[in-house]
């Protein structure tokens, strides 16, 4: 059989997931449809149900949705229904009434059916399945490799095939950006378009010569693919809408020769939640690699970290949630440290890494006294002093010296000023964020002196990641400005779609009033630039 059916045996189990079957399409177009009385009505409890006009009087109308209720509403709260053909259309932009509910019941009844990648014109909606779906393997990889747009199913490997191609037609740069609030599988699709252009332009030379200093290292490939658990594992939390939240943005631009094959990536990384490291929300949890750490599957690390199992133990790991149903921590310790590993990490880099993380969860810990009758703050016991100094690489008296008594540049001498408890507990907060990030930053840097082969580069393909919008009871101020930054994302997806489509009716001679919906959010944006 030659039918559309027999077209996606290419693309293995994913099938059913990706395109409707034959059968569905012929039993839609048979069946019965009135275009005058099927319409979408608003709805106080759902937004919108489906339903049939009854009767039309005086500018009201009388609906009887498919729940058995009757409403009476005013004609601009009914909307016309598109025929059964367009059921679960692949592209929204081909519906013959294009409205919101319409938008909204195809995805929705596509996302029933396991479908969750949608086009709506230039864009592909994904919604969040929250489950594994076939739809990555490697067969499906293969069906989509030179495939035009409209001749697959929608996916995010289309995407990123089309990227490829027009890179190597037009000789140009391509970016693909993924936004989304909180939770909605942006940086998921991140990996996916990074595994699809690592399968499809692998460099070749699978096996790298292992390096004579017996260090482990990947290919390429599996380095760029690498570079992800480690960054998430000291970038990424449990925040109160995603239990795997990225909290900093990236931009990872991957290389390619003049032929197209993979030569070499970079990541960019924005703005990290640093706040984090030392206070979290009650259903929140900080940075992953601390309870990788304590969840024991490493024995040896607790005993070179001076550290117990119990988060509780730490101030700072534990104002919020310690563990995550849906995160097996010894699990992902393994793979944190073997992505160190695979990125070509030395084992005294490895070290300082996990003692430097080891050090941040003792910083909360250290207590100090207010002297008697005086404005000066001195340590309460040296224990925990020792052991982060320890861990640091530097002396404890001088360390805590310094936090007590730190020495101010005035003019060309150093003048040594007092500090109370709240002043000297804030150094300590200060010193851990900021020990955490540099160190953050410095892996970035390691991973980036790892991708760059030196191979000759011509074009990149560019996909940026930023962290999701979402609304907290106290939003800190990284907050704001990952808010502000998908707001700024939102004005340019709009503005560049709404330009395109304008050029492309200037071309045809349509005559239409041009509206530029990107400035509907000028006004939130300019508050906070200007």
């Amino acid at each position: 059989m030659a039918g559309p059916d027999a077209e996606m045996a290419a693309f293995g189990e994913a099938a059913p997931y990706l395109r409707k079957s034959e059968k569905e399409r012929i039993e839609a177009q048979n069946k019965p449809f009135d275009a005058k009385t099927s319409v979408f009505v608003v709805h106080a409890k759902e937004s919108y149900v489906k339903g049939k006009i009854e009767s039309k009087d005086a500018g009201k109308v009388t609906v009887k949705t498919e729940g058995g209720e009757t409403l009476t509403v005013k004609e601009d709260q009914i909307f016309s229904m598109n025929p059964p053909k367009y059921d679960k259309i692949e592209d929204m932009a081909m519906m013959t009434h294009l409205h919101e509910p319409a938008v909204l019941y195809n995805l929705k009844e596509r996302y029933a059916a396991w479908m969750i990648y949608t086009y709506s014109g230039l864009f592909c909606v994904t919604v969040n399945p929250y489950k594994w779906l076939p739809v990555y393997n490697p067969e499906v990889v293969l069906a989509y490799r030179g495939k035009k747009r409209q001749e697959a199913p929608p996916h995010i490997f289309s995407i990123s095939d089309n990227a490829y191609q027009f890179m190597l037609t037009d000789r140009e740069n391509q970016s693909i950006l993924i936004t989304g609030e909180s939770g909605a599988g942006k940086t998921v699709n991140t990996k996916r378009v990074i595994q699809y252009f690592a399968t499809i332009a692998a460099s070749g030379d699978k096996k790298k010569e292992e390096q004579t200093s017996g260090k482990m290292q990947g290919t390429l490939e599996d380095q760029i693919i690498s570079a992800n658990p480690l960054l998430e594992a000291f970038g990424n939390a449990k925040t109160v809408r995603n239990d795997n939240s990225s909290r900093f943005g990236k931009f990872i631009r991957i290389h390619f020769g003049a032929t197209g094959k993979l030569a070499s990536a970079d990541i960019e990384t924005y703005l990290l939640e640093k706040s984090r490291v030392t206070f979290q929300l009650k259903a929140e949890r900080s940075y992953h690699i601390f309870y990788q750490i304590m969840s024991n599957k490493k024995p040896e690390l607790i005993d070179m970290l001076l550290i117990t199992t119990n988060p509780y133990d730490f101030h700072y790991v534990s104002q919020g949630e310690v563990t995550v149903p849906s995160i097996d921590d010894q699990e992902e310790l393994m793979a944190t440290d073997s992505a160190i590993d695979i990125l070509g990490f030395s084992a005294d880099e490895k070290t300082a890494i996990y003692k430097l993380t080891g050090a941040v969860m003792h910083y909360g810990n250290l207590k100090f006294k207010q002297k008697q009758r005086e404005e000066q703050a001195e340590p309460d016991g040296t224990e925990v002093a020792d052991k982060a100094a320890y861990l640091t690489g530097l002396n404890s008296a001088e360390f805590l010296k310094a936090l007590c008594y730190p020495r101010v540049k005035v003019g060309n001498e150093f003048v040594t000023k007092g500090q109370n408890v709240t002043q000297v507990n804030n150094s300590v907060g200060a010193l851990a964020k900021a020990m955490f990030e540099k160190m953050f930053l410095w892996m970035v840097i390691r991973i980036n002196q790892q991708l760059d082969t030196k191979q000759p580069r011509q074009y990149f393909i560019g996909v940026l990641d930023i962290a999701g919008f979402e609304i907290f009871d106290f939003n800190s101020f990284e907050q704001l400005c990952i808010n502000f930054t998908n707001e700024k994302l939102q004005q340019f997806f709009n503005h560049h779609m709404f330009v395109l489509e304008q050029e492309e009716y200037k071309k045809e001679g349509i005559e239409w009033e041009f509206i530029d919906f990107g400035m509907d959010l000028a006004a939130c944006i300019e508050l906070i630039e200007k």
